[in-house]
């Protein structure tokens, strides 16, 4: 529960410190005395916006400050567990706001942001206002309040995890098989490139060769004339170079005879006929292929063509155009994978699909049942709260017939799964059940909201419950009904009340006053425990007015008790 809340230079407040405790906590004051303002501190403590409008004129600095001493629960402690802050039971909360933007977070001394106080707001304080009024006119809010009762809160999260899994795979299955098109539209032109290199037959370095082929082809008159007479001059003609060599030799042989050192010129001499012998048989060997062969020479251009078409289309060079073949049966590849991959997402999903459809089909059945429970206890409340000839059904409609098959079930339901539900209300007997949106006044909204706050109140994770304008619209009877109410509610939940129905007021544990005083020259907003004689004037001003006669004192003991 809230034990403490300190707040400072906050709006027209210039230092409040307010202890709080259980029960129904009753706050009264004249209108603008600053009522809406301390409950605005409270949203600020809850993660609320903070402006530096809310600054106190002069001042560059407000603060609130709140001391929450909470029974064990492991949700909060789990939370503030995953937060690193240390929990043993109590739990402080600061809120700093800077004029220059430099707001601050504490909790239990622990810097935080807006995010994880927001967070821990969840589990501590629930504001039931004119905010809460309208949320309950939302027809998309009525599912959830109807999990809250029937405890199918968890089992609802489950299946949007499971739902936000499948769409996650159901879009990645689709991605894919927008990637498996594309690879198709591309498919014909790749099998085409693939075969077209194929069918080339390319060999490694054969550019390279052909084009020596082709020059020696070009010039194979050339080539013969000088073969020829290259071949005359070293071996077969008068006065050859082999057969002067030859004589050389013979001659140095004899000389070798006379002069030992002449060995090593006859030598060299000896091994230079060899390799003009050698070459001029290499020249002889060649002879042949000097001869023009027109066929082939339109055999080699016609191939370096190819070759270079297969360039223009696929690199620059025969290892480029290699990469590229490679590179295709690559794709050819990946593209069986991809088409395997899908199937196998297709399974699965398959499988996400029957389980999300038993799933969401036992939440609705659930959800069934914990309307008819729930339709009984409202109308059983709203009739304690005077609105006994009050009809109230929780109304249906669902994505799908009982009957869709899984898929059908899947694409149309949302991840909250398959029930739309709209609480509908018939406050007049013989009137026709009409949505709680088109039909309730603003009394008929209290009552209702209290009604609900009070069968969820066993089941509700919070410890403190703020009721702010849970009298509007109401009086006399009902509003003492309303009062009887909020102090059983707060059997279960520390309490706050405003109000300004003395009804509603004399049926408080502790009652405080809030009021505006000028202190110094400056208007600030003060609040007081009452004790026993101050409530009954309190009581008796709600009752009377400014005038507060001995009469409305009397009547205030009265209903004081």
């Amino acid at each position: 529960m809230l034990t403490q809340l300190t707040i400072s230079n906050f709006a027209i407040i210039s230092h409040l410190d307010i202890h709080f405790k259980p029960g129904l906590n009753i706050l009264s004051g004249e209108t603008g005395a600053g009522k809406s303002i301390i409950i605005s501190a409270v949203n600020l403590i809850l993660g609320g916006r903070a402006h530096s409008d809310l600054i106190r004129t002069g001042a560059d600095e407000a603060r609130v400050e709140a001391l929450f001493r909470l029974p064990p629960h492991p949700s909060i402690s789990n939370a503030l567990g995953d937060m690193g802050i240390p929990f043993d039971g109590e739990l402080l909360i600061k809120r700093h706001i800077s004029r220059e933007g430099r707001n601050k977070i504490f909790i239990n001394g622990s810097m935080a942001t807006l995010q994880m106080l927001s967070k821990v707001g969840n589990f501590l304080i629930s504001v039931s206002g004119q905010h809460e009024h309208q949320l309950l006119l939302k027809p998309e809010n009525h599912l959830y309040l109807l999990d809250d009762f029937g405890g199918l809160s968890e089992e609802r999260l489950r299946l949007n995890a499971l739902f936000a899994r499948y769409q996650s795979a159901q879009e990645k299955r689709a991605s894919l098989e927008r990637k498996i098109r594309e690879m198709e539209e591309r498919q014909e032109l790749e099998r085409f490139q693939g075969e077209e290199i194929d069918q080339a037959d390319i060999r490694e370095d054969e550019d390279r060769r052909l084009e020596v082929e082709k020059k020696r082809l070009q010039n194979a008159e050339q080539l013969r004339s000088i073969v020829e007479e290259t071949y005359q001059v070293l071996y077969e003609k008068d006065g050859a170079v082999l057969s002067e060599v030859s004589a050389c030799i013979r001659r140095l042989a004899k000389a070798v005879e006379m002069d030992p050192e002449l060995q090593s010129a006859m030598d060299i001499l000896t091994s230079a006929k060899a390799q003009v012998e050698e070459a001029a048989l290499e020249i002889r060997s060649r002879q042949e292929a000097a001869f023009m062969d027109p066929h082939r020479l339109e055999e080699v251009e016609e191939r370096l063509q190819v070759i270079l078409k297969l360039k223009r289309k696929y690199g620059s060079s025969l290892e480029e155009i290699k990469r590229f073949r490679e590179q295709l049966s690559k794709k050819m590849e990946n593209l069986g994978e991809s088409r395997a991959e899908v199937e196998r997402m297709r399974r699965d999903t398959r499988e996400m699909e029957g389980e999300i459809a038993s799933r969401a089909s036992q939440l609705s059945r659930n959800r069934k049942e914990a309307a008819r429970k729930f339709e009984e206890a409202i109308q059983g409340e709203l009739k304690l709260l005077d609105m006994g000839g009050t009809r109230f059904e929780v109304g249906f409609r669902q994505a799908a017939g009982p009957d869709a098959a899984d898929q059908e079930l899947t694409s149309q339901m949302r991840a909250d799964g398959l029930d739309q539900v709209e609480f509908i209300l018939s406050p007049n007997i013989g009137e026709d059940l009409k949505p709680l949106s088109k039909i309730a006044s603003g009394g008929e909204l209290s009552r209702i909201m209290l009604a609900m706050k009070t069968i969820l109140a066993r089941t509700a994770s919070v410890e403190t419950i703020i009721f702010d304008e849970v009298d509007s619209g109401i009086g006399g009877a009902t509003a003492e009904v309303v009062g009887d109410k909020l102090r059983s509610l707060a059997g279960f939940h520390q309490i706050f009340c405003i109000t300004h129905l003395p009804q509603i007021a004399s049926k408080g544990s502790t009652h405080f006053l809030v009021r505006k005083r000028v202190i110094d020259g400056r208007t600030g907003t003060v609040i007081s425990e009452l004790n026993r004689e101050e409530r009954v004037k309190e009581i008796a001003r709600l009752l009377g007015g400014k005038m507060i006669t001995p009469k409305a004192i009397a009547h205030a003991k009265e209903i004081l008790g």
